[in-house]
């Protein structure tokens, strides 16, 4: 977990994804048509992807992408975002996080 813990640390959004993958690919792009602007772990090209894609199911996630980290705070996934969107409760962690200035 600390691996993951300093990926994150100091970076607005993180989002941990595969390029393969379609609901990765729609929540990067719903996250940067805000403005932000995600650092991207694209888990099937970096080369300890499946140690980090491992420790993300032992955090819970199943699947392991996407994965959303906002300031510094496990989000979730997929699911997460979309439900934190329609709730409009999604802009708001993007501009605590000062990911987003509006």
């Amino acid at each position: 977990m600390d691996i993951i813990t300093s990926m994150v640390a100091e970076k607005p959004v993180v989002i941990f994804s595969k390029s393969t993958c379609c609901l990765s690919h729609s929540i990067k792009s719903l996250i940067i048509n805000f403005g932000a602007n995600p650092t991207i772990y694209e888990l099937d090209e970096i080369t300890n992807g499946k140690n980090i894609e491992s420790l993300l199911i032992q955090m819970g996630f199943q699947p392991s992408v996407p994965a959303v980290f906002i300031g510094q705070q496990l989000i979730g996934g997929s699911k997460r975002i979309m439900s934190l969107l329609v709730r409009n409760e999604l802009v708001p962690l993007l501009i605590n996080a000062k990911a987003i200035w509006i």
